[in-house]
């Protein structure tokens, strides 16, 4: 019971702890229940209205009927008290609207409390309301709702952090990104513009799902929890299951599943999946994130670069209307086609290192001249993959095709069919950074097999992103997996780029961020007892 014991303290604590206007928030929760009235009510409140619908239909026909008879619900945002009557702006999902709330008419009455006590006294900043009344337009010509009848929906206990307006201009007090982040919630009700790259990213995925079923593709699940994490080389995130009494791994991508839908003899399937990698985390790194991946039937990876160009162009031109979009200081231009580049041209062009018949210790004496930190786990691939990353990626800005890869980089990819040594295996690089990986894909089980050995051998190197053998996928091959493209999309970078957003952060709603103190003795507390 000790840990019941400590949730008690820290309740009590939570509570010593309030500021002021908490512990006055308390207290006005206390005298509305007194006068008898729920400040957190089971009653339907029906909204007829959005703030915009209301303005946009009184502005086109103030004659409307339904605007006789106005309910908007919403987060007071400022009162202006002009005695027996306020100017008050409430906030919804859309927008603001001004309301004018006169004694007379909420109180007709003799019984003035509503007004002179609840609406004046009881109610703060933050709190939620339903208003009833009807539109009108005041004296200086803004568009307003009369208030008839308004009641109380919400109660809200915690001050929102201050936002001053000047002009019709926001001054938002709070940009801390530790704040933002933590505490989404709050951040969206202050900055109400946060939700704009949050509706332009579902836009952005619904165009893309569109666009893939109209190509005839079939969305799929696939399971999170797998007893190998496979599909890509990434450290993954290990949990237990208890009932097997066997430990299982978050997935770190979900290809080996749905290239077993494709040999079970479907032709084209995607999953927008929700992978989990167990490593660091930066303005372009989450550990958990979401990527779409896709593979074609009797397809290869020239006809899926033909295809990804078209997918993103259409997407860039649903969401701005034009190919053309502003990221930082840069405009990308997603209008096909995109440049295609071979790796080792790439390499050659930006470190004078003509590296495509290097052994791997040429490579590492090649990254010791540019100053590349490198691991004895190391081998031949991440080598390169390394050279690139720090001397090249940065340098493509507009869509550019990274092309044939070097055969240890690409243990799930298919031997080049002309060049040795190589894979037929893309990556698209996008404002420095890559979108997209792509193959085509590896559907020889033997060859299969022999490379998943060679990542054993890099795994007792010690690289721990080195693949396992999936046994079960290999005897999927066996029974025969047609030729077959494959890509992966990383659907938060792709939308950094859409919304012009420079953290992955920012188009995350809820990103990974350190316990704060609290939850993490909380949680020390339970792995305790």
């Amino acid at each position: 019971m000790e840990w019941l014991f400590y949730f008690r303290r820290l309740f009590n604590t939570e509570m010593t702890n309030l500021s002021e206007q908490e512990l006055i928030r308390r207290e006005k929760l206390h005298e509305l229940k007194k006068l008898g009235i729920n400040p957190y009510p089971a009653e339907l409140f029906a909204v007829s209205h959005t703030s915009v619908e209301a303005r946009e239909k009184y502005s086109t026909n103030i004659d409307d009927e339904s605007l006789k008879n106005v309910k908007i619900a919403g987060r007071i945002m400022s009162v202006r008290d002009m005695g027996k009557a306020c100017f008050a702006v409430i906030q919804d999902s859309v927008a603001r609207i001004q309301v004018y709330v006169r004694r007379d008419d909420i109180c007709p009455n003799d019984d003035k409390t509503m007004y002179d006590v609840v609406f004046k006294k009881l109610l703060d900043i933050g709190d939620i309301v339903g208003v009833e009344g009807y539109m009108f337009t005041t004296k200086t010509g803004e568009i307003s709702l009369h208030a008839k009848n308004l009641i109380v929906l919400c109660k809200s206990l915690k001050p929102l952090p201050i936002v001053k307006e000047k002009e019709g201009e926001t001054f938002d007090a709070v940009t801390d990104p530790e704040f933002r982040y933590r505490q989404r919630y709050a951040d969206l009700i202050i900055n109400p513009q946060v939700k704009d790259t949050f509706v332009k990213r579902s836009l952005m995925i619904k165009t893309i799902r569109d666009f893939l079923n109209n190509n005839g593709a079939l969305e799929v699940d696939t399971p999170v929890l797998q007893n190998i994490p496979g599909g890509a080389a990434a450290k993954p995130f290990i949990t237990h299951h208890n009932a097997l009494d066997v430990p299982f791994y978050l997935r770190i991508a979900n290809e080996l599943y749905l290239k077993r839908l494709i040999v079970g003899g479907f032709d084209f399937v995607y999953e927008f999946s929700r992978n989990f990698r167990n490593e660091g985390m930066d303005r372009t790194h989450n550990p958990e994130f979401t990527i779409l991946e896709f593979y074609v039937a009797y397809k290869d990876y020239l006809w899926m670069m033909n295809f990804t160009e078209q997918l993103l162009e259409k997407t860039a031109i649903a969401m701005h209307g034009t190919s053309e979009l502003p990221v930082g200081e840069n405009h990308i231009n997603f209008k096909a086609p995109f440049k295609r580049v071979p790796i080792f041209d790439a390499i050659k062009e930006f470190t004078g290192f003509d590296v495509s018949q290097m052994n791997e210790s040429e490579l590492r004496d090649v990254c010791h001249k540019l100053h590349i930190e490198t691991k004895p786990s190391m081998g031949k691939g991440k080598l390169i993959d390394e050279i690139f990353g720090a001397k090249c990626e940065e340098n493509f800005i507009q869509p550019t095709f990274i092309t044939d890869y070097p055969v240890e980089l690409s243990p799930l990819t298919k031997k080049h069919r002309s060049e040795e040594g190589l894979v037929e295996r893309f990556e698209l690089m996008v404002n420095g950074k890559e979108i997209a990986n792509a193959y085509s894909e590896l559907n020889d089980p033997i060859d299969q097999r022999e490379r998943f050995e060679e990542q054993v051998k890099l795994m007792e190197r010690g690289d721990d992103e080195a693949m396992f053998i999936d046994n079960d996928f290999l005897r999927a091959l066996e029974y025969g997996m047609p030729p077959t493209a494959g890509i992966g999309i990383g659907i938060d970078r792709l939308c950094m780029l859409m919304t012009n957003s420079h953290s992955i952060q920012d188009v995350l709603l809820f990103p990974q961020m350190r316990p704060e103190v609290v939850s993490f003795n909380t949680m020390e507390v339970l792995e305790n007892h």
